[in-house]
């Protein structure tokens, strides 16, 4: 395991970084890859740990076409909504840093050690301010929030409940005078409360990738397409990757409820992603 330290006045330690109102003294980073990672344009997206699947395939799609784009994708290794932006960045072959509020030669949880060797292997950083050994407390992972924040020129906030510790991750960037966007969620979960109070109060709301990309500064991919950010759309343009489909065959693979699947494919139809014709649906997306 290679665990270097840069300090705050060695020139590796990023500026945008520095710029926060309390930037750590010292970061511990894991993995081989060159520090320069952290100057990168980069996109943070958090959300909830127990979050819907929804959530998990919008977190994904949003981190992956960022990561294809060339954004560093930012994160906090977490369950749920973490996750799935790291394992979006990885599945595009980009690169993701995971903040964690211990020691990075701490895999927690530990169900996520595969992933964050994944992350390092794929030239990535798993990063913290604490150094090796320090063990995780519940204290920690709201101050780390503020790194999560303060390496990203944007903040994507994917799913909130009212106490959402994402919704912690959104003050430290609006304080750090960074955007702050959100993806809608449905009016009856829980899950909305957090992110649709930010919308409330002024927070960007996000209805397709490129709201995203050009929050962080960077061109879409010449491949990427604007997804529509409604439920199930995302899971059914990764359905029809693989071949064409009736719908029945896309309730059938995505598990969604047939009324999602036709719901996405009038967006998707609408955004000219797919074509619909004589009951079959295809990808009209060039792989």
């Amino acid at each position: 395991m290679t665990v270097r330290r840069v300090r705050r006045r060695d020139p590796r330690y990023p500026p945008l970084l520095g710029e926060i109102p309390d930037p750590p003294p010292s970061l511990w980073l894991r993995g081989e890859a060159d520090p320069a990672v952290l100057v990168a344009p980069a996109v943070a997206i958090v959300g909830a740990r127990a979050c819907s699947g929804y959530g998990r395939s919008v977190a994904r799609m949003l981190a992956t076409e960022a990561a294809a784009a060339g954004a560093v994708v930012v994160s906090g290794l977490a369950r749920g909504v973490d996750g799935e932006a790291h394992r979006g960045a990885l599945a595009a072959g980009g690169t993701t840093v995971a903040v964690l509020g211990c020691g990075v030669d701490r895999d927690y949880p530990a169900a996520h050690a595969e992933l964050a060797q994944s992350i390092v292997s794929a030239g990535g950083l798993v990063v913290s301010e604490y150094e090796p050994g320090v063990e995780p407390a519940p204290w920690r992972f709201p101050a780390r929030n503020r790194i999560i924040a303060g390496l990203a020129r944007a903040t994507v906030v994917v799913e909130a409940r009212e106490r959402s510790g994402a919704l912690i991750t959104a003050d430290f960037a609006l304080e750090d005078g960074r955007e702050v966007l959100v993806v809608p969620g449905e009016i009856t979960s829980a899950l909305s409360t957090g992110t649709n109070g930010l919308l409330r109060q002024g927070a960007t709301p996000v209805t397709c990738v490129a709201d995203m990309l050009a929050a962080v500064g960077v061109e879409p991919r010449r491949t990427a397409h604007s997804i529509p950010v409604v439920r199930g759309a995302a899971a059914v343009v990764e359905a029809l990757a693989h071949a064409a489909a009736t719908p029945d065959e896309l309730v059938r693979a995505t598990s969604l409820s047939a009324g999602v699947v036709a719901a996405a494919l009038v967006e998707l139809e609408l955004a000219g992603l797919v074509s619909v014709e004589e009951g079959v649906v295809r990808s009209t997306i060039a792989r």
